[in-house]
């Protein structure tokens, strides 16, 4: 693919250490190509991770977490996104585990991620862990991923109710994350109805958007403490999605911001939009503290 300066997505993007002292061990990366030289249909890309491991290790692997699935992507055709996809993250796996490799101070460090890529208006997600994709339509909110989680696991299998999730002590065991021995099972599923099997949500990829259909990225620094139904009616209630993602941050913080909170959002045009774009959008943001 080839860079493009001018996203075909409305795009905002914040990342905040939040309340705790902590450092930011989120990262994130947007980035817009055109397919190539001879194929001027455009693409978008963008990928949250959220780091694990203390001394700082965290932020190491969320940026390589970041930096090398970004990087796959680019480079490649995009002709297979769900292959290309599973092998940019499992790359960026390996390099995690290499990287932290015989050194104490990063030993077990590690990574979640949440990829959305959009081919014209055709939506692609992979995802391993517990940050998560939304997609906003109209007055619905519906969360695209599953989480990685114990509690989800639990809640699944009737051991805790959807209320016991919120404050159980285990609501911050992954299941899944990069960086480990084992490469990760990349989920592809993308959930556009609750009721659906797992096959089915599987078979929603490239699932095609529509003009005002906005898809929030997020780590669970804002959905620990910000439900999607706050999360709809904030984004919905404000002028912009800049200002949106300001609030959403605000809220996390203001009830006591215990971890990184990142939002990204990008947002399908309308038709009448499209004609009046101007340039010198950002179309490269890596996000750091």
């Amino acid at each position: 693919m080839i860079r493009s300066s001018l996203p075909h997505l409305h795009i905002a993007a914040l990342s905040h250490a939040g309340m705790s002292g902590k450092n930011n061990e989120d990262r994130y990366a947007v980035s817009s190509f055109q397919l190539s030289k001879d194929d001027s249909r455009p693409s978008l890309f963008a990928v949250v991770a959220d780091g694990i491991g203390g001394h700082r290790a965290g932020e190491v692997a969320a940026e390589l977490a970041v930096n090398y699935i970004t990087a796959v992507v680019a480079e490649s055709n995009a002709k297979k996104p769900i292959s290309i996809l599973e092998n940019a993250i499992h790359h960026a796996s390996q390099s995690i585990a290499s990287h932290s490799a015989g050194k104490e101070e990063e030993d077990g460090m590690g990574s979640t991620c949440a990829c959305v890529w959009v081919i014209e208006n055709r939506l692609y997600t992979a995802y391993v862990g517990d940050s998560r994709i939304y997609l906003l339509r109209g007055k619905h909110i519906q969360r695209l991923t599953i989480d990685h989680t114990w509690v989800q696991e639990a809640y699944e299998k009737g051991i805790i109710t959807a209320e016991q999730m919120h404050d159980h002590p285990n609501l911050h065991v992954i299941r899944r994350h990069l960086g480990g021995l084992k490469l990760p099972d990349v989920d592809f599923r993308l959930r556009i109805d609750d009721t659906e099997s797992n096959e089915e949500s599987i078979n929603n990829q490239g699932f095609h958007l529509a003009p005002g259909d906005t898809i929030l990225i997020c780590s669970d620094g804002l959905t620990d403490l910000v439900w999607d139904d706050e999360i709809l009616k904030t984004i919905r209630s404000k002028k912009d999605m800049k200002a949106a993602a300001e609030s959403l941050i605000n809220i996390a913080n203001e009830r006591g911001g215990h971890d990184n909170i990142t939002v990204v959002m990008m947002t399908m045009p309308y038709l009448e939009e499209t004609g009046r774009k101007k340039a010198g959008i950002l179309d490269w943001l890596l996000g750091e503290d």
